[in-house]
């Protein structure tokens, strides 16, 4: 497809720019269209560009690995062109618009593939089967994984380990017949954990894998070392696994994090200050209480500051005590205030917090220290979350968004952590992108 593409764009480009192709194969440019064809070949020898993995073949992959294949290629025939100047004249214009609409017509072709194939496997075609060694948590995990991205294409089939009275009912079956399943069924992939299986056992997966010609992927519980980077040493021919645990030792993180912050706050601020005051008298006049909203929440390194919100309850909604709403069933909530929550319109006086310091405009959402007791026993990893700012927004509000209960606290919780291992100011700009994608579309949860 490739090449096609190169050709055909290459055609079109030389009648844009001389009004005809009927010279396009006499010389010079004869030679010049088999060398950009011969270049390319080139390259996919040597670099092996589609070569993706599953979870790897993704828009953004596919688009990287096609500007670099471009850039490459541009390269090639730059050193062709400086070689034959003497004797060919080629067109700069012809070459520059030929790469301008090779990207687009990659990138096109690409795209569409991408989206059929997911959509193909979403169906449950061309899926690739695995099974699970070791039962728990972790290993429950990957299943979970895999159900919420069908596109990928993975089908479960079961989970092995010893047998007793607690797992006999979610396991297919013990060690003794996992190796007739596996052949049985042509698993493609088995997972092992390393936490619940034992290192023989491991062996015995891995020797199999090689008579039964399947994928052996180990899974290790790093949640309570998540870092910014983990990295892989050798000390001769021992591979060693490097923690680092210093978020806050980038220049990125402190410097430029902060007054991106300060600037994009004082932005909206300014520029949205009618805006504001609008939606202000609308939350007043629609319900009675105060048109604002504030609350004690706790900050970075579990500092408490007051937030500020629109607020979006009637106000006597605590007067139980501290309770988590349950989303559009929830009565507490004014029907001014459904539509702001939905919206996320009820978060824009918190850029006054990130003015103040107390908050970043991208960061794991702060919560109360009543509920954040209650997370810790549950999952002692959102300790991790009090390394960095509290945000307006973050990964865990636009995948997951307000949570209803503790138990889905916790799930938003792994969403937010991933943020720690991509503190940067990319990151940061890519998330408000999405949040005012989820804004416009009114699906906030």
């Amino acid at each position: 497809m490739d090449i096609i593409s190169l050709d055909i764009c290459f055609a079109l480009a030389y009648r844009l720019k001389f009004g005809s192709t009927a010279a396009l194969f006499d010389a010079p440019y004869v030679t010049l269209f088999w060398f950009m064809n011969a270049a390319w070949f080139l390259i996919l020898l040597l670099n092996k560009p589609y070569n993706f993995s599953r979870l790897t073949f993704t828009i953004q992959n596919l688009l990287v690995g096609l500007a670099k294949l471009v850039g490459l290629h541009i390269a090639l025939v730059s050193v062709f062109w400086v070689f034959t100047k003497g004797g060919f004249d080629y067109s700069r214009e012809q070459l520059a618009l030929t790469y301008v609409l090779f990207l687009c017509a990659g990138s096109l072709w690409r795209s569409v593939v991408l989206i059929l194939l997911k959509v193909y496997r979403a169906m449950g075609y061309n899926t690739r089967r695995f099974v699970v060694v070791g039962y728990g948590p972790l290993s429950r995990s990957i299943q979970t994984f895999y159900q919420m991205y069908p596109e990928i294409g993975f089908k479960f089939y079961g989970y092995f380990d010893k047998m007793n009275a607690e797992n006999a009912t979610a396991l297919r079956g013990d060690y003794s017949y996992l190796k007739e399943f596996i052949t049985r069924n042509e698993i493609d992939c088995v997972y092992c954990c390393l936490p619940y299986i034992e290192t023989e056992q491991l062996r015995d997966v891995m020797n199999f894998s090689e008579e039964a010609s399947y994928q052996v992927k180990l899974i290790v519980d790093f949640k309570g070392f998540l870092t910014k980077g983990v990295t892989v040493e050798y000390h001769d021919v021992q591979p060693v696994i490097s923690l680092s645990t210093h978020y806050l030792d980038d220049l990125q993180v402190n410097v430029f994090k902060r007054a991106f912050d300060i600037a994009f706050s004082a932005s909206v601020l300014a520029a949205g200050a009618p805006f504001f005051l609008i939606i202000a008298l609308i939350t007043k006049l629609s319900s009675k209480g105060p048109a604002f909203y504030s609350q004690e929440r706790i900050g970075k390194w579990g500092k408490p500051f007051r937030i500020y919100k629109f607020r979006s309850m009637y106000p006597d909604a605590e007067r139980g005590g501290p309770a988590l709403s349950s989303g559009d069933n929830d009565d507490r909530i004014t029907p001014w205030g459904q539509f702001m929550r939905k919206t996320r319109l009820d978060e824009f006086p918190q850029f006054y917090n990130v003015l103040k310091g107390d908050m970043s405009v991208v960061g794991p959402r702060p919560e109360r220290q009543y509920f954040i007791n209650q997370i810790v026993e549950k999952s002692p990893e959102y300790k991790y979350l009090l390394m960095v700012k509290p945000g307006i927004t973050s990964i865990g509000q636009i995948k997951f968004g307000y949570a209803e209960n503790v138990e889905q606290m916790v799930q938003r919780l792994w969403y937010d952590l991933e943020y720690l291992q991509n503190v940067s100011l990319s990151t940061d700009v890519w998330l408000i992108v999405q949040t005012v994608r989820v804004m416009v579309q009114g699906r906030g949860k």
